[in-house]
């Protein structure tokens, strides 16, 4: 067989296995390894694989992936994402639709230290759902801001798949964390606004309530200052230059650990929930490093990235309009994959064949930033679109007194924002590279 035919039975037996239900990193190890061994020999696949775990594992860059995680527990397991919603709803939640405009500010002062979008999905869902359900707000509206904001976790940084996409394409971490500040912004903002479009047309989703005095606004404000203070340390250290994201991570990580002993509020029990989830989380992220690893050298063995960026330069057609259909073809991954899988699955083999064209006039790192951020505003929508959706799942298991068919409505129109920011980052760059020019 050649190596074209191999890479598409590899994909088609990957398909198979990810709708057979088979976890993600062995849908992925799994038909790579059989790849691998069509395209060498038996010998061959058991030299790669009695190195290629050590050679992934002990990548030093990769150990920011648990300390960020980390540090997001001990946020959650210390009460501080509560506080974060307490003083949101202080200040707005009095009026139409502010609880939904609350959780929305939540979940984007929460991702600055969580990175992970269901972490942050079901931590505020937790926080917020009671809330807004005691004053009356409709189940479709409460859990599509909730799926919707949590996608802010990978949205704000520091971002877990940012992270992956950076090491896959030799990037530089700091500089891609700041080309994400203002799209994340953006995402908050323009949640916010739809939020506020949708109350105005069916106020009867969420009724306004009584302003709290202002005495209790500033008292709750008060509580936030632990979180903010761990977010000023580390990403001011990281862009001063005093440390390297993964010692900004550590630095945070023992921040958020201090802010929750303080409060009294993280306990033993605390602790252990904290480094227990911390463990699985990353023992999935890294499973899922080594299918891919194992998909991707095999699919460098068909030469599939490199025809497939010849073929792509060759195209009569214009620049753009490949990558808007690279972005679609995320959309369309995102319905059967999660956003880690598609970053290390993808990246391999269309960054070649993106970098290759010409786009703006970019010079080679910027477009790879530009490129990054898009690839991860899209690879957001796949997390709260039908049919799959995982914040949605996320959401529906704590609020499980609404359907998820009411969730999945509850997130259309701020998808439509999703695509909105999309466009509008596609056709200027300086939008997110903006921050990288001013900073680096």
């Amino acid at each position: 067989m050649n190596g074209t035919t191999v890479g598409l039975a590899m994909f088609a037996a990957m398909l198979l296995m990810m709708a057979l239900r088979v976890p993600i990193a062995a849908a992925m190890f799994i038909p790579g390894a059989l790849g691998y061994w069509a395209m060498t020999s038996d010998l061959a696949l058991l030299n790669m694989l009695k190195g290629s775990a050590v050679a992934r594992l002990t990548v030093y860059d990769l150990s920011v992936i648990p300390l960020f995680l980390l540090m997001g527990q001990f946020a959650t397991q210390g009460g501080l994402s509560r506080e974060l919603f307490r003083a949101a709803a202080a200040f707005i939640g009095h009026i139409r639709g502010g609880l939904g405009m609350a959780a929305i500010l939540a979940a984007t002062a929460f991702g600055a230290v969580c990175g992970s979008s269901v972490a942050t999905s079901a931590t505020i869902a937790q926080v917020a759902y009671p809330e807004m359900k005691a004053h009356g707000y409709a189940g479709r509206l409460s859990t599509g801001v909730l799926a919707t904001g949590g996608s802010l976790g990978i949205l704000i940084p520091p971002s877990v798949p940012l992270v992956v996409y950076a090491i896959l394409t030799e990037q530089n971490i700091a500089k891609l964390f700041a080309a994400a500040f203002v799209p994340g912004l953006i995402a908050a903002l323009g949640y916010i606004a739809v939020i506020a479009v949708y109350c105005r047309l069916r106020p009867a989703l969420a009724p306004a309530s009584e302003p709290l005095p202002w005495r209790q606004r500033w008292r709750a404000l008060l509580g936030v200052w632990p979180i903010a203070t761990v977010f000023v340390v580390v990403f001011g250290g990281i862009y001063q230059g005093w440390f390297t994201p993964t010692e900004g991570a550590a630095i945070g990580a023992i921040g958020t650990f201090v802010a929750g002993l303080a409060k009294r509020e993280l306990g033993w029990q605390g602790i252990q929930r904290a480094f227990l989830g911390t463990a699985e989380t990353s023992a999935m992220v890294f499973m899922i490093f080594l299918g891919a690893d194992m998909m991707n050298a095999s699919l460098a063995l068909t030469q599939m990235p490199a025809e497939l960026a010849q073929w792509v330069a060759g195209l009569a057609v214009p620049p753009l309009l490949i990558v808007g259909l690279v972005l679609l073809f995320y959309v369309v991954l995102g319905c059967v994959m999660d956003e880690l899988s598609m970053v290390l699955l993808t990246i391999p083999v269309l960054f070649p064949a993106v970098m290759g064209l010409p786009l703006w006039g970019l010079e080679l790192q910027d477009k790879a930033i530009w490129f990054g951020i898009l690839v991860l505003m899209v690879v957001q929508i796949g997390l709260v679109a039908p049919p799959v959706g995982l914040n949605v799942y996320v959401v529906n298991g704590v609020c499980k007194d609404v359907p998820m068919s009411e969730t999945y409505r509850g997130v259309l129109p701020f998808i439509a924002s999703d695509v909105l920011r999309v466009l509008v980052l596609l056709f200027v760059p300086a939008v997110s590279l903006g921050a990288v020019w001013w900073l680096f």
